[in-house]
């Protein structure tokens, strides 16, 4: 998961997004709560498929601590297939080292800027697509664009993992509108007091779109 933030940092100088990281070493920290959320949907996710292989795409995924802590937890690991695109070379290195130490072997990390729609072409459609930090780190506008794109990325019937932060203005009641009209339904909503962030969980209950060649899904401007 990290809730990795990472992608398309090129187009962001501002911010060190291997650095933004070090919050996940304290467990109270508000970070390291969206984390354990996070976790705790995508094991249910795989305990309600078992003995399935499944495919997980992970946008902006940092240093995949979300869905690479899981598996590395799990004798079934080796049945997921799970492609983690990440912009950061750092936090590249840093999700293919943990996916080599725990022997991830269905496990790739692609090093590619995952507003682009070209960098899906090998990973999707999938059945789990993990949508970690984000929503709150691109326009209202790309926010609306990507989430119209879902149905490219995903399989019949797969599930999205996304979070975003409630600061003001608040984007989450939108958010659920637009999933709703691109065909989701909701399956969870965590807004946790004591702390701005929200996890949502949603099905595609639409139908798969192929994907286009390429095309730009968003940018980063947090």
């Amino acid at each position: 998961m990290t809730a990795g933030l990472a992608g398309s940092a090129h187009m962001n100088h501002g911010k060190d997004w291997y650095d933004w990281h070090r919050p996940y070493a304290d467990h109270g920290s508000p970070l390291a709560h969206r984390l354990r959320l996070v976790q705790r949907h995508i094991a249910a996710w795989l305990d309600e498929r078992p003995g399935k292989p499944v495919t997980v795409v992970s946008v902006c995924a940092g240093q995949g601590r979300d869905i690479l802590d899981v598996l590395a937890a799990r004798p079934d690991a080796t049945r997921v297939g799970a492609t983690l695109i990440e912009y950061d070379p750092r936090n590249v290195a840093a999700a293919r080292a943990t996916a080599a130490a725990e022997n991830l072997d269905t496990v790739t990390v692609m090093q590619a800027d995952a507003g682009d729609l070209a960098s899906y072409r090998q990973a999707v459609p999938a059945d789990l697509v993990i949508m970690a930090g984000v929503l709150g780190n691109i326009s209202d506008a790309d926010a609306r664009t990507t989430i119209n794109a879902l149905p490219q990325l995903c399989a019949l019937g797969a599930t999205v993992i996304w979070t975003r932060t409630r600061s003001t203005p608040d984007l989450t009641p939108a958010i659920r509108t637009w999933l709703a009209d691109a065909g989701f339904a909701e399956e969870a909503f965590h807004a946790p007091d004591g702390v701005l962030f929200s996890v949502g969980v949603h099905r595609f209950t639409g139908t798969p779109q192929p994907l286009p060649a390429g095309g730009k899904i968003f940018q980063f401007i947090a």
